[in-house]
């Protein structure tokens, strides 16, 4: 029901929040549409640049920690992690689409200003559909992360596979949260994308993709790696690992402590919350995007 047909008056230029996204799926399909034809508008790979980026990436990461440093068991190196490639890789296509979706939906708003100072339409649109792209690039390289889990001996039971859905969804809520918040901001303050550029930075190394939990554990000990391991994407990546690296192994990998009991129920706690914080701090700010825009 409309605000006219209901008696009720709104403040111009605000709408229903993230209600208004359900209501406003045909314009959603639209704008993920267009981000994807533009984004790869002149490009020869296309879509396949969903492929080539993560594996240069995860092929420097491999022989530079992998190799060089010894992470990856091997004989002259049996404390080293087994299967590290599938380790590596699995982090690397969480922290990836969580990546690609912050960044590119802190811009979504100031990309997008000729089509907000033009018509009315719910603008959390931008930055959800932002995250939506990124999921688009996310699954091709879940079908290779599968494959290649497959290739290894993967045989995932029904708590591994809800694992890896509970760790992508706890990683999509915070970029979605964090988008939005820092989508409003930067309308206002452009430094905000150089902040966003700096967290993503930190965001891959403060995780567990490339490295063992249990180094963390070791330096920081108990106080402060329990502060570790509630930041959510440490949480979202640790779930993929259970998901599709430890049934690799031949089940001696140590998985970090309380993993289902408390950190999963944290992780998504943290992830809603700053949701509620973006979704907040977006609806105070959008009344004025298109006079700053």
């Amino acid at each position: 029901m409309s605000a006219i047909a209901s008696g009720e008056l709104t403040t111009p230029g605000l709408g229903g929040g993230l209600r208004d996204i359900k209501q406003s799926g045909f314009l959603l399909k639209l704008l993920v549409r267009k981000e994807l034809k533009v984004r790869y508008r002149g490009s020869v790979l296309g879509l396949l640049w969903s492929y080539v980026k993560p594996g240069v990436q995860f092929i420097v990461f491999y022989v530079a920690l992998g190799v060089f440093l010894g992470l990856e068991r091997s004989a002259r190196n049996p404390e080293g992690l087994a299967n590290y490639a599938v380790y590596l890789f699995s982090g690397i296509v969480l922290i990836n689409f969580f990546t690609e979706a912050l960044g590119n939906a802190a811009r979504s708003i100031v990309n997008n200003g000729n089509l907000i100072k033009k018509i009315y339409l719910p603008r959390e649109l931008f930055p959800v559909a932002s995250v939506w792209v990124s999921a688009v690039h996310f699954f091709p390289q879940l079908v290779v992360l599968v494959i290649g889990c497959a290739l290894a001996g993967w045989h995932p039971n029904l708590i591994q596979l809800l694992a890896a859905v509970a760790g992508f969804v706890i990683v999509a809520l915070l970029a979605t949260g964090l988008g939005l918040l820092f989508g409003a901001a930067n309308v206002y303050f452009r430094d905000s994308e150089n902040l966003v550029d700096m967290l993503l930075m930190i965001a891959t190394w403060a995780s567990p993709v490339m490295y063992a939990w249990s180094m963390v554990q070791e330096k920081l000990g108990a106080g402060w790696f329990a502060v570790y391991q509630a930041n959510p994407i440490t949480i979202g990546v640790e779930l993929f690992h259970y998901a599709f690296w430890f049934p690799t192994t031949d089940g001696s990998a140590v998985m970090p402590p309380n993993l289902f009991s408390l950190w999963l129920f944290v992780g998504l706690g943290v992830a809603l919350a700053i949701l509620l914080l973006g979704q907040f701090t977006f609806r105070r700010l959008e009344g004025r995007f298109a006079q700053e825009l």
